[in-house]
């Protein structure tokens, strides 16, 4: 991967492609878009960025928390490292927290909004998802660090704890085991910045650009009511929901998400503006 150094700290970053601009914010699977980087349906006619958000395998790791305003700084700044002055922006669980967060702070960067299944632990059952998480904390604090994120994916992706690496090998080889190296900056940094991400309806109607929020048919209770409360708060939204899948929709089916991220896109094309 390529290096940028913003906001005084270096980030790892790659483009494949041609065509309009669109951002890939990872969550705490930080190559978790590497399946779409290789959907013709956006490789064909699209520009894709993806990168390590700070505290992420070889980007800068710095003390946290580091708030999701931070995290969409450092996108912004990537962005115009590259000379890209408005984009398609599209992020994952945490990732699509920065991209919202980036559509508010930098209006004119943000052409369109992609959400695939947005984290927003402010909700009613954001307290039951902790509660959920509570083992992975724990096996945290005692040094267990592949204990911790079979247990936390476990509860992300509905599946039994010693079901996680299996899966994850399968899908995305090394991903797993990237987690584990990186349990510090996901309990350390990127939860408690995100537990401190205010979020509410105010935000949410703030936001000018189109926004896709993409939902897997089988997720969990968490993510199906963000979702409501995003089709109840922003101003433009379409929905789109993959079947047969849950929090792990673009790893688990790549293809369709492709699908209904391309098809978004081309409705909303950067030349409008």
């Amino acid at each position: 991967m390529d290096i940028a150094t913003v906001n005084g700290i270096e980030l790892e970053y790659e483009v494949i492609g041609s065509g309009e601009p669109v951002l890939l914010i990872s969550p705490i699977l930080p190559d978790g878009f590497l399946p779409l980087m290789t959907e013709p349906a956006l490789t064909d006619r699209h520009q894709l960025i993806r990168y390590h958000k700070r505290g992420w395998v070889g980007s800068t790791h710095t003390a946290g928390p580091v708030s999701v305003a931070d995290h969409a700084a450092d996108a912004a700044a990537l962005l115009d490292h590259l000379g890209v002055l408005s984009a398609h922006v599209a992020g994952h669980s945490s990732g699509a927290a920065v991209a919202a967060q980036l559509a508010l702070d930098h209006p004119g960067t943000a052409h369109t909004l992609v959400l695939l299944e947005l984290s927003l632990f402010s909700v009613p059952s954001g307290e039951a998802f902790f509660a959920q998480a509570g083992p992975a904390f724990e096996a945290y604090g005692a040094g267990d660090h592949d204990g911790a994120i079979a247990s936390f994916l476990g509860v992300v992706g509905g599946l039994d704890p010693s079901a996680v690496r299996p899966v994850l090998d399968s899908l995305l080889p090394g991903a797993f085991a990237q987690s584990v190296k990186d349990a510090d900056t996901l309990f350390g940094v990127e939860l408690p910045g995100l537990g401190e991400w205010g979020f509410g309806a105010e935000q949410a109607a703030a936001i000018e650009c189109p926004v896709l929020s993409v939902l897997g048919n089988g997720t969990q209770p968490l993510w199906v009511e963000v979702a409501a409360f995003l089709r109840s708060s922003l101003p433009h939204v379409d929905e789109g929901t993959i079947d047969g899948v849950g929090h792990l929709l673009h790893i688990e089916r790549p293809e369709p998400v492709a699908r209904a991220i391309a098809s978004f896109l081309g409705r909303h094309p950067i030349t409008d503006r």
